[in-house]
């Protein structure tokens, strides 16, 4: 007699491992990627522009997460660090010609030894102490871009080349699209499969209970430092993206507020997801935008509605974070997981 499969059923770890485990998965996964491919060609500027936009921001995302959610080390220097990488790569481009593809990793690997410094107080302190010391490093590192004139021109702002390859220059939102879309793809990817290797493993070990990881063998100072690295490496990449980008790069761009704001990602999100990274640099990405379309609505019948709204911005992310960490701690993802669930077991309810 012929039965109905319930579930999705493992006979082997390599099926238990994989990353899309059903025929239905890899499915959309492909519609998705094709569509990634064609949007460029059915968007128009403005749409290019916030998937530019949204796919830096993925990037910065996944290395805080990577840090926060999976290893359990609280940041708030990470504006700072990707400032790091925006202006390491605008310099190695600049002043030593060095092309783009090349200034991209450089930058991501400069970045990542500064993270390294900074995240030395990890080895003795966590918690708001951690908090405090990554702060500082937010300090100083802005006290550096704003001060060391010479060098990153300060508030005056030092100009950045858009990338090259074979002549072809990325210089409009459409070409750029190709660039950060294959980057966002793949910290994506490593960032999910980091979860499963034993580095990753030892991240969550660490974050759960740092007392018991080291009693069964793990070694603390290696793996939270580590974690420092691949976030920070993350931010630089994403900072690098960033200055290419924008072609012109301020210590304004990377002050305390967009630490807070991607801190607000992953938390919107959902900590410790990489999927919730990515629902969290879309949410934060676009609510501004929403904002301003609600306000141009308003403006014919309120005329100083924009205004408003304007400085109204900061009171509404912050009155969203503080509603998701009471309505929904474990963020977006968590409320995309129940929605499937839901339809999964429909029009069943247990």
């Amino acid at each position: 007699m012929y039965r109905l499969p319930c579930g999705t059923f493992n006979t082997t770890y390599k099926q238990d491992m994989a990353l899309f485990r059903t025929k239905f998965l890899k499915f959309w996964v492909g519609v998705f990627f094709v569509f990634l491919l064609v949007f460029p060609f059915i968007a128009n500027y403005y749409m290019l522009s916030l998937a530019n936009l949204i796919g830096i921001a993925v990037i910065g995302a996944l290395g805080l997460n990577i840090l926060t959610g999976f290893a359990g080390q609280i940041s708030l220097g990470h504006g700072a660090f990707i400032g790091v990488g925006a202006y390491t790569s605008a310099l190695l481009v600049m002043r030593l010609h060095l092309s783009f593809w090349l200034a991209l990793p450089l930058a991501g690997l400069f970045t990542a030894f500064v993270g390294l410094i900074f995240g030395i107080p990890s080895l003795r302190v966590k918690g708001l102490y951690l908090a405090i010391a990554t702060l500082a490093a937010q300090v100083i590192i802005n006290f550096v871009m704003i001060h060391w004139s010479s060098l990153t021109k300060g508030t005056s702002g030092l100009p950045v080349n858009p990338p090259t390859l074979f002549g072809i220059s990325f210089d409009t939102d459409k070409k750029y699209y190709f660039i950060t879309i294959f980057f966002a793809v793949l910290a994506t990817t490593f960032a999910k499969n980091l979860q499963r290797t034993r580095v990753g493993r030892a991240f969550m070990a660490v974050r759960d209970n740092d007392l018991a990881a080291e009693i069964i063998g793990i070694n603390l100072y290696k793996y939270k430092l580590l974690a420092f690295f691949v976030s920070s490496f993350y931010a630089g990449i994403a900072g690098s993206l960033w200055a290419h980008y924008v072609t012109i790069i301020t210590p304004e761009h990377f002050t305390l507020s967009v630490s807070v704001d991607y801190l607000a990602m992953i938390i919107i999100g959902g900590v410790g997801s990489v999927l919730g990274s990515i629902f969290g640099a879309i949410f934060m990405v676009l609510l501004p935008e929403i904002l301003r379309l609600i306000a141009d609505a308003l403006s014919g019948v309120y005329p100083s509605i924009g205004n408003f709204f304007s400085a109204m911005r900061d009171v509404v992310f912050g009155l969203t974070i503080i509603l998701f960490l009471i309505y929904e701690p474990d963020g977006l993802n968590h409320r995309w997981q129940m929605i499937k669930a839901y339809w999964k077991l429909w029009p069943f309810s247990y």
